[in-house]
């Protein structure tokens, strides 16, 4: 079974070790603000750091990332779906490092049991004034994944398929932050995945790899590109 992975993995690994798609592929997922609106995407000098942990793992032939919904708590991130991840502390070596410790934390998968594959590029994140940097890793197996209920509302195991299948991103008009504005997002598993996140699956989903995904030739065609 592990060689129905490794085109798609050798794929992976060689397009995070080269140039990567960065803001272009990130903005296909970007609120859109009206003209005339803000949009601040410069982080200043009071930025706080963090990571998070894209992880693929396969399972029953297909290919899966989990993903967590937030618990409700006073916050602009309340409620909403993301990557495993967290701020950087200060034991933490750097960014890859955060987004390891705080995916052990939050869905109890262990650093030992994947390989880390590589990194996409930085997001600011302007309502949190967070830059995140994704990692992205691979596990061989489904994991034992352990929640902890002060982090994590539920899990959500999010085929890779569904994710670049094009009938899963759509596009409504929503009021944020007391303005009108164009949100893309993803519509997987029930969940409504957008912002931040949704603009780091992009750049994901825009990488060469994908098209080695298994079962990429049944989506319509240019689904994988």
């Amino acid at each position: 079974m592990a060689e129905l992975y490794e085109p798609f993995l050798r794929q992976l690994r060689l397009d995070l070790d080269s140039p990567l798609p960065g803001k272009v592929a990130q903005y296909r997922m970007a609120p859109r603000p009206r003209p005339g609106a803000e949009f601040r995407d410069t982080p200043g000098p009071d930025v706080r750091h963090g990571g998070v942990l894209a992880l693929f793992y396969p399972h029953d032939g297909r290919i899966f990332l989990p993903l967590i919904l937030r618990p409700t708590y006073p916050g602009v991130h309340s409620g909403q779906v993301g990557f495993p991840g967290g701020g950087q502390e200060e034991a933490d070596d750097d960014l890859t490092a955060t987004a390891l410790r705080e995916t052990y934390e939050e869905i109890g998968v262990h650093p030992s049991e994947y390989a880390v594959l590589g990194r996409l590029t930085p997001l600011y994140v302007s309502a949190s004034n967070f830059l995140v940097q994704p990692t992205v890793g691979w596990i061989d197996y489904r994991p034992d994944f352990r929640l902890d209920p002060y982090e994590v509302a539920a899990l959500i195991e999010a085929p890779l398929l569904a994710l670049l299948d094009p009938a899963t991103r759509r596009v409504e008009n929503w009021t944020l932050r007391g303005r009108q504005v164009e949100v893309p997002y993803y519509a997987v598993e029930n969940q409504t995945i957008w912002g931040a996140t949704a603009m780091m699956l992009s750049e994901l989903l825009a990488l060469p790899a994908m098209q080695l995904a298994p079962g990429c030739n049944t989506l319509p065609a240019g689904a994988c590109a």
